[in-house]
């Protein structure tokens, strides 16, 4: 059975919004093509190697700290990086970074990650900005718009499609 991972992290629930709604478009796209690949929507923390190396696509959605990866999506690539390492290679992904104000170093950090995997980025990956600058707007939990959420779903729908081929 194929299988979509969603893999994510999240202190201020930008990034679980945004794997939850794709997670809503890959389920829209199963009923619809009838198919019952399997999708899962995990944590970081509690992926295991044997699911990563099991399923056929990824979405990563985390958040940027410090124009950085989230501390705990860093530890999921760090922990499973030399087991994936020449096992994972061709298979599509796509990423969601919440970001307080940039985000690229982030998405810089994980696409220089998903390279040494030799992933392939069939969907571009995204940067959700938040444009929270103090410590008040930053620390406050997130809400989508309802274009971020759209895009998002899209971007699940979308990989469930690729892997349903």
């Amino acid at each position: 059975m194929n299988t979509l991972m969603i893999i994510w992290h999240s202190r201020t629930l930008a990034s679980k919004q945004a794997a939850n709604c794709a997670y809503q478009g890959a389920l829209h796209v199963q009923r619809e093509l009838q198919q019952n690949h399997s999708i899962l929507f995990i944590p970081a923390e509690n992926v295991q190697a044997q699911q990563l190396l099991q399923a056929n696509a990824y979405l990563f959605c985390a958040p940027e700290n410090l124009g950085s990866l989230s501390g705990i999506m860093k530890e999921f690539f760090d922990r499973h990086y030399y087991t994936a390492l020449g096992k994972i290679e061709g298979r599509p992904y796509s990423a969601i970074i919440s970001a307080g104000t940039d985000g690229q170093g982030a998405l810089t950090q994980l696409k220089r990650i998903c390279t040494g995997w030799r992933l392939n980025e069939q969907i571009p990956s995204q940067i959700f900005s938040f444009r929270a600058e103090t410590e008040k707007d930053i620390l406050t939990l997130k809400t989508l718009t309802e274009q971020q959420q759209q895009i998002a779903w899209e971007m699940g729908a979308t990989l469930y499609a690729l892997i349903s081929d």
